[in-house]
């Protein structure tokens, strides 16, 4: 069971190109740099590198277990990346680690692909992962005159704390309560580069 390294790895692995990516692109802002960081440290990203690296026939992995990640995106292989980053370091520290990182993510950090977001559809499609609950969005109170509203909307996902989000149409408000969910709960790595624009999550019901 390699979960000890494979949390350690993520971690590692997210160190390195977060700092790869700021020194890369000193002008960019955040809402550019963070969607690149995700596309570039998600299971498929790591799923593909461990394909480039020949990892599959080397992992121990029942053939039932194989088969059942080929179909949601190959994740024993991007577990089995994390873990061997993480015993990079652990054997030769952040440098040997960073340059085994730049070694394999540094060629696509140009030209990873990165989709426009969409946090009521990335937020369904974590949850479908695990189980078949829907979200649900409640609108909490309707603010503001007529031609400028201000609506407060709150996400419940049952097994979750609920939380809030808000903006200038009800859709604008779903979308910053679902960026809100999905930052807290780590699904995306940071919260200004992810929200729609005009959205803002609400300090109300956002308990952790």
């Amino acid at each position: 069971n390699n979960q000890r390294l494979e949390f350690l790895g993520d971690r590692v692995l997210g160190l390195v190109v977060a700092d790869m990516l700021f020194e890369k692109f000193p002008d960019a802002p955040e809402g550019e740099i963070a969607p690149r960081f995700n596309a570039l440290v998600d299971a498929r990203t790591c799923s593909e590198i461990g394909i480039e690296m020949q990892l599959e026939d080397l992992v121990r992995a029942d053939s039932a277990l194989k088969m059942r990640s080929r179909g949601s995106g190959g994740n024993y292989l991007a577990d089995a990346v994390e873990a061997l980053i993480a015993a990079v370091y652990v054997d030769g520290g952040i440098e040997a680690a960073r340059r085994f990182v730049l070694r394999y993510w540094e060629p696509r950090s140009h030209t990873v692909i990165t989709k426009p977001l969409n946090p009521k559809s990335d937020l369904q499609e974590w949850i479908a992962k695990t189980s078949d609950i829907r979200p649900e969005y409640v609108i909490e109170k309707r603010e503001g005159p007529d031609h400028q509203p201000v609506f407060t909307v709150s996400l419940q996902v049952r097994g979750f704390a609920p939380i809030s989000g808000t903006g200038g149409s009800r859709r604008v408000a779903e979308e910053a309560a679902a960026s809100a969910f999905l930052v807290r709960e780590g699904v995306w790595a940071t919260t200004s580069a992810q929200k729609s624009e005009g959205a803002r999550p609400s300090s109300e019901g956002s308990a952790a």
